[in-house]
């Protein structure tokens, strides 16, 4: 993986998500392509608590970990504001990378299936939880730091969407939502702070071997965390509008909104097959 590993030297970095998985290799690659002060939000104590202490071992002075539900818009703006306390005011690049993934049937099933006894039917309590996280965490997230980033000059910020914003699948509907939103809001607000001299990117992790896969499974295809983030951080060096994490979602970004009658059919296919063995009770992808 090519990397221009000096774009980020001396950069004040914030990361959300970042006690575990992609998260936490964003944060260990930043510090050793040389980034000054990086910081590690997370909503789990005891990971973030441990990881910070195992950095700040080996970068004394350079990290700090901020508990943060991102879900919680007051939060944020509390993180934000530590963060830049932390990093004598600045903050040049912010990762929104604090997700999950979300399955669960849009409705109850019409004839019994497998997949009702793995996945309920997901309430109007489920979208809202799904959206908090998944789409609010990272607006609050954009909506403090573009201030202090256009006060300073410019800066950066990733948000951390999914291959499903392109490919959606069948029984993964608030996922899906929820990351697509996200996707439309970062591209949105990619132009309207351009002349700031922000940069904002939405990047996908691509399949990685992380707890997101659950009770489910991680594929035998799945690429480690640190592939995911290297791929993430070569993009955002690049200022790439979406930085895709894996050669899978390079395909299905192309293939998306192809109006070619072959390429329609084969996802269609594609995607059917999914439903059907996901009906079945098997979570194919």
């Amino acid at each position: 993986m090519n990397i221009e590993k000096d774009y980020f030297r001396g950069k004040n970095a914030v990361v959300t998500g970042a006690a575990s998985g992609v998260g936490l290799a964003l944060i260990e690659e930043l510090l050793d392509f040389g980034a000054d002060k990086a910081v590690l939000a997370d909503f789990n104590r005891e990971s973030l608590e441990r990881h910070t202490a195992r950095l700040s071992q080996s970068y004394p002075g350079q990290v700090a970990g901020i508990l943060c539900d991102v879900t919680q818009q007051s939060q944020v703006t509390e993180l934000i504001e530590q963060a830049a306390e932390f990093s004598s005011g600045r903050i040049d690049l912010l990762i929104n990378n604090a997700g999950a993934g979300f399955g669960g049937c849009f409705v109850t099933p019409s004839t019994e299936t497998e997949i009702a006894k793995i996945l309920p039917v997901s309430t109007d309590q489920d979208w809202q939880t799904a959206f908090a996280l998944n789409f609010y965490g990272a607006l609050y997230g954009c909506r403090a730091v573009i201030p202090i980033m256009q006060a300073q000059g410019g800066g950066q910020i990733i948000n951390v969407i999914s291959g499903i914003a392109f490919t959606p699948m069948a029984y993964q509907t608030r996922y899906a939502a929820t990351k697509a939103a996200l996707n439309g809001l970062t591209l949105a607000l990619r132009y309207e702070f351009w002349d700031d001299q922000i940069k904002i990117s939405s990047a996908t992790p691509g399949t990685t071997a992380t707890a997101i896969w659950g009770d489910l499974g991680v594929p035998d295809t799945a690429q480690t965390a640190l592939q995911s983030a290297q791929r993430i951080l070569a993009g955002a060096a690049k200022n790439d509008r979406v930085i895709l994490g894996d050669d899978g979602d390079v395909s299905g970004a192309d293939q998306c909104f192809s109006t070619d009658p072959r390429i329609m059919a084969g996802l269609d296919d594609y995607l059917l097959n999914v439903a059907r063995q996901r009906r079945g009770g098997k979570m194919a992808v």
